[in-house]
C-alpha cells in the first residue's frame, strides 16, 4: 500500500514552513518572516509512531484573486489537497483567527479531506486559552502547539494519525510483475499502456497531466502475470498548471513504492528534462528493478547511429545507472511495445536473483588481487568474506576488518565486477560493508 499523504495548508506566514521543517527532522523548506516565500509544494516523508506518511508543505492561501502569484499559490495548494489524505489547518494563535482563516476554511470544507486544526505560535501552556475561539472555524478541536520550540506538535501528529486511511493488506499475487510507467506528463505512458492492453483502458490525451490517478490493470502475456500501473501529471477541472512537470512527483513516487519494474518513460521528441532525472532518483532510491523506454521513435528522423546516440545521452544523464536497459518504442505504431514485457520480465528476474555465497566470494577475492582495497593512515581495508542478505534489490554484506576504511569508489568497483560475474541487468546492487563481529541485520 502506498503512503498516505498529509497536507500543511493555511494563510501566509502561520508557520507552515517552520511546522513542515519540525516534523521531518529537518530543514528544507525555505523559513522567513515575509508571506509568500514557499511558492512551490514540498514533499518529503516523515514518520509518528511507527506510521509513515508523505508530508506536503504548501504556499499561504490569500483571497486576492487579482494576485497574480496569489492565484498560482492557490492553485498548487489546491493541488495538495487533491492529493491529500488528511489536511493539517494551521493558523497562528497571536494574531487570532481572521478573515482569511475563515476563507481558507471554506475551501478546506469543499475538499471533504480530513482535517486536523493545528493553533501555531502558542509557546507556553499559559497562552492556549487562545485557541479556543477557532473552534468556531468547525474542525473540532484546535490544537495548540508552537512549530518553533515543538511543542503540541506530538498531539498534533497523533490526531493525524488517527484520521489517516488504515493500512490494508492488498492482495498480492505472488506471480504477478507489477510495473509502473513513471515520467514526466504526457510523454506517452498512457498510450504505451493502452497499446500493451490493445484497448482504450487509460484515458490519453495531448494535454498534459490527463491521467489524475495510478491505475492498476492486469495484463497475461506470455504465460506470465502482469499488472501494469499508470501513473501521470495531475490536471483538475479542465486547468492546466504552469510547470506542470513538478505535479507528476508525488503520483510517481506512490506508484514506485508498490512496484517490482519502474520504466521511466522518456520523449523521443523533447529529449531529457531535470524532472526525468528527478523521477529516475526516485526509482532507483526505492530500489525497484529500472528501465528506460524512449518512446515517440517513430517520430524521428533517423540513420544508423540515432539509436546509439540517444543512448549515450542517457548515459550521460544517468551515469550511475548504466546497467539500465533502453528499448526505443512507438506507442502510436506498436513498434517494440510488447518487448517492454518482455524486458520486464527479465529485468524482475535478476532483480530478485540470488548468488551462491561460494561463488560470491570467489569474485570478490580475484576483485582484491586485481584492484588492492584502499588504505587510510597505514591501515588497509580487508574484506574477509561476503554473504547476500536479501533480494529486490541485491543487498550483499560484505563484512570487513574496519567498515570506516571503504570508500564509495572501491565499493562501486565492487559493484561493476558483480555486474561482470553475475549480470544484474536493469537492477540496482546494494552493497554494504560491516565491521567482523557486527551483525549482519545491524
Amino acid at each position: 500500500m502506498p503512503l498516505p499523504v498529509v497536507a500543511i495548508v493555511g494563510r501566509a506566514n502561520v508557520g507552515k514552513s517552520t511546522l513542515f521543517n519540525r516534523l521531518i527532522g529537518e530543514r528544507l523548506s525555505i523559513v522567513e518572516d515575509v508571506p509568500g516565500v514557499t511558492r512551490d509544494r514540498i514533499y518529503a516523508k516523515a514518520e509518528w509512531n511507527g506510521v509513515s506518511f508523505h508530508l506536503i508543505d504548501t504556499g499561504g492561501i490569500e483571497m486576492d484573486e487579482e494576485d497574480e502569484m496569489g492565484n498560482l499559490i492557490r492553485i498548487q495548494a489546491q493541488l495538495a489537497i487533491d492529493e491529500a489524505d488528511a489536511i493539517i489547518f494551521l493558523v497562528d494563535g497571536r494574531t487570532g483567527l481572521s478573515v482569511q482563516d475563515e476563507y481558507v476554511a471554506e475551501f478546506l470544507r469543499r475538499s471533504k479531506k480530513p482535517v486536523v486544526l493545528g493553533v501555531n505560535k502558542l509557546d507556553h501552556v499559559s497562552h492556549h486559552a487562545a485557541s479556543y475561539e477557532f473552534y468556531q472555524l468547525g474542525f473540532g478541536d484546535p490544537i495548540p502547539l508552537s512549530a518553533e520550540h515543538g511543542t503540541g506538535t506530538g498531539d498534533l501528529l497523533d490526531a493525524v494519525v488517527d484520521v489517516l486511511p488504515k493500512e490494508e493488506d492488498e492482495p498480492v499475487d505472488d506471480e504477478a510483475i507489477r510495473v509502473a510507467f513513471i515520467g514526466r506528463p504526457n510523454v506517452g505512458k498512457s498510450s504505451l499502456v493502452n497499446r500493451l492492453l490493445g484497448e482504450e483502458r487509460v484515458m490519453v490525451s495531448d494535454t498534459a497531466g490527463t491521467t489524475r490517478d495510478a491505475i492498476d490493470t492486469p495484463l497475461v502475456h506470455d504465460g506470465q502475470k502482469f499488472v501494469l500501473v499508470d501513473t501521470a501529471g495531475v490536471r483538475r477541472r479542465g486547468k492546466v498548471y504552469e510547470n506542470i512537470e513538478k505535479y507528476s512527483v508525488l503520483r510517481a513516487l506512490r506508484a514506485i513504492e508498490r512496484t517490482d519494474v519502474a520504466f521511466i518513460v522518456l520523449d523521443a521528441e523533447r529529449g531529457i528534462a531535470e524532472q526525468d532525472k528527478r523521477v529516475a532518483g526516485y526509482a532507483l532510491d526505492a530500489g525497484c528493478a529500472i528501465a528506460f523506454l524512449v518512446n515517440k521513435w517513430d517520430a524521428i528522423e533517423k540513420d544508423d547511429k540515432t539509436a546509439h546516440r540517444f543512448e549515450e545521452e542517457i548515459r550521460s544523464h544517468f551515469p550511475f545507472m548504466r546497467w539500465a536497459p533502453v528499448l526505443f518504442v512507438s506507442a502510436l505504431t506498436g513498434q517494440r511495445v510488447t518487448r517492454a514485457l518482455d524486458l520486464a520480465r527479465d529485468i524482475a528476474e535478476q532483480h530478485a536473483m540470488r548468488v551462491q555465497t561460494s561463488a560470491l566470494n570467489r569474485v570478490l577475492a580475484d576483485a582484491q588481487i586485481s584492484v588492492s582495497p584502499p588504505s587510510s593512515k597505514g591501515r588497509k581495508l580487508k574484506l574477509y568474506y561476503a554473504t547476500q542478505a536479501s533480494v529486490r534489490p541485491p543487498t550483499f554484506i560484505i563484512f570487513v576488518n574496519d567498515q570506516e576504511l571503504s570508500h564509495f569508489s572501491y565499493e562501486r568497483y565492487l559493484e561493476n565486477q558483480l555486474r561482470e560475474a553475475f549480470g544484474f541487468q536493469g537492477t540496482p546492487i546494494r552493497i554494504r560493508m560491516r565491521t567482523r563481529g557486527q551483525d549482519a541485520d545491524d
